[in-house]
């Protein structure tokens, strides 16, 4: 199983909070990254300090299997346990 993940960070000048949930759980990769592409394609901040990003991973993992961000359209694959960015 793999999971989509959406975590929204709102900043107001002060303080930043985030906000994460779960798009969903999929028996496919393919699908889950389908999934978080049309969620960031359709994503609309609110307010130009509000930064969302989504990942892909299997269930229970620390390694993301796909990431990305709203504020550039690149995709990478992060290792969460070292922070390490590998673009994809």
């Amino acid at each position: 199983m793999f999971e989509c993940v959406v975590g929204i960070d709102r900043f107001d000048g002060i303080t930043s909070a985030v906000e994460e949930s779960k798009l969903g759980e999929f028996a496919d990769e393919a699908e889950a990254v389908e999934v978080a592409r049309a969620h960031r394609a359709a994503y609309e901040p609110v307010g130009e300090s509000e930064y969302a990003w989504w990942l892909v991973r299997r269930s229970g993992d620390m390694m993301a299997r796909w990431i990305a961000d709203s504020r550039s359209d690149r995709e990478f694959v992060l290792d969460i346990r070292t922070g390490q960015l590998v673009e994809a």
